[in-house]
């Protein structure tokens, strides 16, 4: 039975899937006029190619893939809302108020989150993020010059919000922005190919993946300095300044999660894994000295397969404990 994070992180990705005219992914649960996420046409996508600006109402608990304007208007005391905002992995999140009519010294407020929170866990993680969890918020009633507008660190943003009085409400434009170097991803799919690339920086990027997935790391560079490669580590990675994990957990936090592989040494090949958890992480560590690459590609692991192959692969479950 799957998890209750897993049932809450499907609901998303099946909104995008949709968004996306993979409508395979749409037998888990019809789409109703009281679905809470709106599903995308593809007319819809031809119009806005055309320079039209989408414009819709937002739900308590939302979800938003594209640019666009959105309006939230209480119709009764809405005391716990919250808007998930995702891009594609080389892009980031802008959010622009445009209007805004709630009562701050009611109890109302309207914050900004660099990141998302599901059941108190967050993505990135407070290891992985430039900013401390306190500056990864932005307060909308207790901002001493109002900021209106506030860009992510990664394709994944979000706002929560309590208006207690009806007919009160705001209106945010969001937009989204290229990023040359991708860190921190949550993919919108269950399948894709992406090359992560830290240049010269020491931090540490997560690629989360909502599903159980066969991962397969095609080429893998690190400590690469004048066309030398450091030497494989006598054991482990224990140590070594740059390195890649596999992380599996039923949790969006990647600091929270069971560790599965460690990869230190650079190779050009393939080294595949199946990892049967809600969540699947790619993480590399980086010690800033180097550029580090990894080029990788994942599919949604079939549950009933029973096939393994034995070369370069490892198979890896996933326990109610973790």
């Amino acid at each position: 039975m799957p998890s209750a994070f897993q049932f809450q992180c499907h609901l998303v990705l099946i909104f995008l899937a949709a968004s996306k005219g993979e409508t395979r992914y749409l037998e888990v649960r019809d789409a109703g006029e009281d679905d809470p996420f709106l599903l995308l046409s593809e007319d819809l996508k031809r119009e806005l190619s055309a320079g039209q600006i989408y414009r819709r109402s937002l739900r308590c608990i939302d979800m938003l893939s594209i640019e666009g304007q959105f309006t939230f208007t209480a119709d009764q005391p809405q005391l716990h809302c919250a808007t998930f905002f995702i891009g594609e992995p080389e892009e980031l999140i802008t959010v622009n108020y445009d209007f805004v009519n709630i009562d701050c010294q009611g109890g109302d407020f309207l914050k900004v989150f660099d990141g998302w929170i599901l059941k108190g866990e967050k993505f990135p993680s407070s290891l992985d993020h430039p900013l401390t969890t306190s500056q990864r918020y932005v307060d909308f009633c207790e901002s001493g010059n109002i900021q209106t507008s506030i860009r992510s660190s990664q394709n994944v943003a979000m706002i929560f919000f309590r208006i207690q009085q009806p007919g009160n409400g705001f209106t945010v434009t969001v937009k989204k922005n290229s990023n040359l170097f991708p860190c921190n991803v949550i993919s919108q799919t269950p399948s894709g190919r992406f090359t992560m690339v830290i240049p010269h920086q020491h931090r540490n990027c997560s690629f989360s993946i909502i599903y159980p997935v066969v991962i397969k790391i095609s080429d893998l560079i690190l400590g690469h300095l004048n066309g030398l490669f450091l030497k494989k580590p006598s054991s482990g990675c224990a140590g070594v300044g740059d390195f890649v994990e596999l992380l599996g957990g039923a949790g969006l936090d990647p600091s929270k999660m069971f560790p599965l592989a460690d990869l230190c040494h650079s190779f050009h090949g393939s080294a595949q894994m199946k990892i049967g958890c809600d969540n699947t992480v790619l993480r590399m560590v980086s010690s800033g000295k180097h550029i580090n690459r990894v080029t990788f590609e994942y599919h949604q692991l079939d549950l009933q397969e029973t096939e393994t192959r034995k070369e370069n692969s490892i198979e890896e479950f996933c326990f109610p404990s973790i």
